[in-house]
């Protein structure tokens, strides 16, 4: 009796990656400018022109932590992804966002408990102590501002998209970056801060750079992810 020989599958579904080249190497990112945006977050810094505005507004000098741009990377990385592999698939890189978020907090935690080495520099060994410091208020704030704004983020950059389709990706990226960062500011200094000093200045400030930095360095950066992602993934295809 003739045996038939079961049939090969074709190469392009064995060769066929489970992950777009862009998507693997934005999740990478995603997750670093996760865990850099708390360390980044311990240094306050003044940026020349903008220190100005405050005192336009009432206000005194505006400074802003470092970790803003950490936070506008993953603002721009989020939306790049909603751009190239829609809304769905977005916010779940948001989601599993809080993985390297939570346990860098508990590393921190952790490494903050155990003892510093005796040949330590004792300036050293109190700056990283200073710099793995927080308070509950400080760490829970930053989760919950972190998972409303960025998820914020892809609902108003997904919803622009599906009114005018795939143009104006500047306006786009602009306005969802500029809601997400105020309602960021609100929430995180909310939580952390409220009832230990008066946070009006501060909300206020924080949100005015915030806004300006949106408005001037998402829509740019954005441009350059997705056309860095459709080169990933069109190489993909010709592989």
């Amino acid at each position: 009796m003739a045996t038939h020989a079961s049939a090969a599958p074709p190469a392009s579904a064995v060769a066929a990656p489970l992950i777009s080249r862009s998507l693997f190497a934005f999740s990478i990112f995603y997750g670093g400018m996760v865990c850099i945006a708390g360390v980044l977050g311990n240094k306050q810094v003044s940026l020349g022109p903008l220190s100005l505005v405050g005192p336009m507004v009432g206000l005194g000098p505006l400074a802003i932590e470092a970790g803003i741009f950490a936070f506008l990377l993953l603002v721009v990385t989020s939306s790049a992804v909603a751009e190239l592999h829609g809304r769905s698939v977005a916010n779940k890189l948001v989601v599993f966002g809080f993985v390297p978020l939570v346990v860098s907090i508990l590393l921190s935690v952790l490494v903050r408990a155990l003892p510093a080495a005796s040949d330590m520099i004792p300036a050293n060994r109190d700056a990283i102590q200073l710099v793995l410091g927080g308070t509950w208020r400080i760490w829970l704030g930053g989760i919950i501002a972190y998972g409303i704004s960025q998820t914020l983020n892809v609902t108003v950059f997904s919803a622009l998209k599906g009114r005018e389709g795939s143009h104006l990706l500047w306006l786009r990226a602009a306005v969802s970056s500029i809601l997400s960062q105020v309602v960021d500011s609100l929430l995180f200094v909310t939580i952390a801060f409220a009832g230990v000093f008066p946070i009006g200045e501060l909300l206020m400030g924080q949100m005015i750079v915030k806004v300006i930095l949106s408005a001037l360095l998402v829509p740019p950066a954005l441009y350059l992810f997705v056309a860095l992602g459709r080169r990933l993934d069109g190489q993909a295809m010709r592989a």
